[in-house]
């Protein structure tokens, strides 16, 4: 359940990152995040990301954090 909840979550950034037209390097900035952390997320890398981490990226993308895990 752990990996199909990180590979949604790094769908999610994608589509949303789309919809917006903006670059990892520009969310990364955007969000205030470091760009390895994003593309970590992005490529379901990443083990544990913080919910400040992702209430930055949705707050970046105009979306809830739900919006992002669901």
């Amino acid at each position: 359940m752990k990996s199909n909840g990180k590979l949604r979550i790094a769908e999610n950034i994608k589509k949303y990152r789309a919809k917006l037209s903006v670059s990892q390097d520009q969310l990364s900035k955007l969000a205030g995040i470091t760009y390895n952390t994003l593309i970590k997320l992005s490529s379901g890398a990443s083990k544990n990301p913080t919910i400040e981490t992702l209430s930055k990226i949705a707050k970046a993308l105009h979306v809830s954090v739900d919006d992002l895990i669901h």
